[in-house]
């Protein structure tokens, strides 16, 4: 996969100390990864980046909006999304990312590419079931819900009267069963 060079972190250069980096995160970011889940994204990403003598630390956040549809109407609405990632770096043999916490880059490596980390961090926030906000509050009225309401079970009246219409032979031998 072809890297995102706005996305690359030259640390070389860096002087000891936080650096602080910003992201518009939009929906061709996720069309790079092949992600499809939502129709446009307006997500701001803070980036600070903390270099130290042996390390680094790469501490991620981000809040915004994702336009997705509603897993029960179908309606398009705006999710807020938003959480945050904490990444150490460390300098070994070989690289190594199996840990989530911690990357470990070559030595003489002189850049780092976050937008993998920044990717994974907002689709994870995105909850698995997506509900309009207007249905929880009851202020969405579209077709689907209308249909809904349409073809909701009403309660039994059947089985209220049928309760009330015991044969009294029964009642003979409950008190059977309670006379002992």
């Amino acid at each position: 996969m072809k890297q995102l060079n706005e996305y690359l972190i030259p640390f070389i250069g860096l002087k000891l100390g936080k650096h602080q980096f910003e992201y518009q995160i939009n929906k061709k970011f996720f069309d790079h990864f092949g992600y499809d889940d939502f129709e446009s994204s307006d997500i701001k990403v803070n980036v600070v980046l903390e270099k130290k003598s042996t390390m680094l630390e790469v501490n991620f956040k981000h809040k915004g909006t994702v336009h997705v549809p509603c897993d029960l109407t179908s309606e398009m609405f705006n999710m807020p999304v938003k959480g945050k990632l904490r990444l150490v770096v460390q300098f070994g043999e070989e690289f190594n990312n199996d840990n989530d916490e911690l990357l470990i880059l070559p030595h003489g490596e002189h850049q780092i590419d976050i937008s993998q980390y920044i990717y994974e961090m907002i689709v994870l926030s995105i909850p698995l079931k997506r509900v309009h906000p207007g249905i929880k509050d009851g202020s969405l009225d579209t077709e689907a819900l209308k249909k809904l309401k349409e073809l909701t079970v009403k309660e039994k009246k059947k089985e209220v009267k049928e309760e009330e219409n015991i044969d009294p032979r029964w009642d003979k031998l409950k008190q059977l069963l309670t006379d002992k």
